[in-house]
């Protein structure tokens, strides 16, 4: 599946990079970055993917280090609004940490393409975009820590260490789109189903 076909919800993937042009080479650098790595893909290979010329790609982006970013910009604030839309929701911190687990879980298989991309390639961003999105992991790691602790204090969860609880949680979801195969035995929904219920089970829920 490519950048370009992944799906995930109601929205278009890439639908706030405009014009045409500039969300053609923005997936067609998510797919070279997903395939080659940041450091190998050159901005020809990009251009040539989009089907432009290598100086098209300058009106749009200044640099490819550009690219990268406005990529991964958007994957973190994407999943991000998934964790907090979750934190915010009814229920117990279990039922929370649950649909938390989920739906980050099914946007790192759905999206894995762009996932790799948004998740490994942070030290190939400068000084001031790496300090931007990790500023965003580090709102990501809070959401979760808050659920957790929350069910800690609730008697819901038996979490000595929740810090280092929280990194293994997220560390579990986000390796999903190392490995995920769109053609494989199990759907995105259903890795997040297998994903909450391991995750429930490490925090010690009280069923």
């Amino acid at each position: 599946m490519s950048a370009a076909e992944e799906t995930g919800g109601e929205d278009t993937p890439w639908s706030e990079v405009t014009p045409e042009a500039a969300r053609r080479l923005l997936v067609a650098a998510v797919e070279a970055f997903a395939e080659r790595g940041y450091h190998a893909t050159t901005t020809r290979d990009i251009a040539g993917r989009a089907g432009m010329s290598p100086a098209a790609l300058y009106i749009h982006y200044k640099t490819k280090e550009e690219l990268l970013h406005r990529i991964s910009r958007i994957g973190h604030d994407r999943a991000l609004r998934l964790l907090e839309t979750a934190a915010s929701g009814d229920g117990t911190a279990a039922d929370r940490l649950a649909d938390a687990v989920r739906s980050f879980v099914r946007w790192h298989a759905e999206r894995h393409t762009t996932a790799r991309v948004v998740q490994y390639e942070l030290e190939a961003l400068g000084d001031e975009h790496r300090a931007e999105i990790v500023g965003l992991r580090r709102k990501t790691d809070a959401v979760v820590r808050g659920i957790i602790s929350e069910g800690v204090r609730a008697g819901e969860f038996e979490v000595p260490d929740v810090p280092g609880t929280t990194l293994a949680v997220l560390s579990l979801c986000i390796d999903v789109a190392r490995w995920f195969n769109a053609q494989g035995s199990r759907t995105p929904d259903e890795v997040g189903a297998l994903y909450a219920g391991l995750v429930l089970r490490m925090v010690g829920a009280q069923r």
